[in-house]
């Protein structure tokens, strides 16, 4: 099979000829730690706004490279180039927030222009841009239809906060409801256009990328939930169906009191199921791993930064074990790939995937 079979076979929850093997997320620092072992002329680690045009074309080739080498069957892209450099601490999108860029990743969002209604009288959001899919558009002609595409979107929720500022965000969900629901409608808006464009682009896989809980619970309450953040992912999850598209719930933290409702909705995979968040995966496999792809819970906070490679081979042996049975499930860490992990751990990781993942019989039982 090819990754773009077994990963497709996987959210179907069908059982491919070994389970698939995905990075959901991967920063510089890796890729260059990993790429190393595979090839010349890689910089220093440094983030992507400090290389050079020649450096940063380096590492996206990097980066497939890596894919290719150790067999992973899922590729990951993003928008790029939406963001302006107000200094060199601060960036701003093509929303109007700004955020602080950060050593440890990703920028974080401190500015948010949507704070009142009266604020959104003169607000313009942007429209989806077809130039800003150019990661997609880069991986589909390296891969030319072996991977699997997916697109990390981010959700209503997400969203919506950095628009408006997360505490704002929750105040106004008791005291203005209308105005909380104004910017979900806005931001369901853009992200329909862009799915058009992803799925005109040869996309396979969706992320509504949504986080939504921290390692004890939901941000906010199941009711607020189901009032203000699921109808409009819903309707994402409808038209990525639609447009004959896979679509996966990627949040972190401790999603059980929501699960029902997450299941109901429709998706076809839920990531990443992370271990410190008391997502076990055993148990979550039991609870609902024969109506949707489980894709994750390979431990990035401890585990890949500072465990043994011994270790991460029997973390990996040990997910394989009781998630691969019968199907849906997909390898992959429970959140990213991050300036932190161990290269070597990482690479220890896709190898067993391949040592302990494949299924004796790709019709039956493993």
């Amino acid at each position: 099979m090819t990754g773009r079979e077994r990963i497709l076979a996987a959210l179907n929850v069908k059982q491919p000829d070994r389970v698939p093997l995905y990075i959901h997320g991967i920063n510089e620092g890796p890729i260059i730690g990993i790429g190393r072992h595979l090839t010349e002329g890689l910089p220093e680690p440094k983030q992507f706004h400090d290389m050079t045009d020649t450096e940063k074309l380096k590492l996206l080739d990097t980066l497939f490279l890596i894919h290719e080498h150790f067999g992973v069957d899922g590729c990951t892209s993003f928008e790029i180039g939406h963001e302006v450099e107000l200094d060199k601490a601060r960036v701003m999108d093509d929303w109007g927030i700004m955020y602080l860029r950060s050593p440890h990743g990703l920028p974080v969002p401190k500015g948010h222009p949507v704070q009142e209604a009266a604020d959104l009288e003169g607000y313009r959001p942007p429209t989806p841009k077809r130039k800003d899919l150019l990661l997609l558009d880069l991986a589909r002609e390296r891969f030319k239809g072996q991977v699997a595409l997916f697109w990390l979107m981010r959700g209503t929720f997400v969203r919506s906060w950095r628009l408006a500022g997360m505490q704002n965000l929750m105040v106004k969900m008791i005291q203005s409801p209308e105005f909380v629901h104004r910017i979900a409608s806005m931001v369901l808006e853009y992200n329909l256009l862009q799915l058009d464009m992803l799925a005109d682009a040869g996309l396979d896989v969706l992320v509504v990328e949504d986080d939504i809980a921290t390692t004890g619970a939901t941000l906010i309450s199941p009711r607020h939930f189901q009032e203000f953040v699921n109808p409009y992912n819903r309707k994402i999850v409808q038209r990525a169906h639609a447009l004959g598209l896979k679509v996966v719930r990627h949040s972190d933290g401790n999603l059980w009191n929501i699960l029902d409702i997450l299941l109901e909705t429709g998706y076809d995979g839920l990531n990443p199921l992370e271990p410190h968040a008391g997502m076990d995966l055993e148990k979550v496999k039991q609870y609902c791993g024969n109506r949707i792809c489980l894709i994750g819970n390979i431990d990035c906070m401890d585990l890949l930064c500072n465990g043994t490679t011994e270790q991460v081979e029997s973390a990996v042996h040990r997910a394989i074990e009781v998630a691969a049975p019968g199907g849906g499930y997909i390898l992959s860490e429970s959140n990213s790939l991050h300036p932190g992990v161990n290269p070597e751990n990482c690479i220890t990781m896709f190898e067993a995937a391949k040592k302990y993942g494949r299924y004796q019989d790709p019709a039956g039982q493993s």
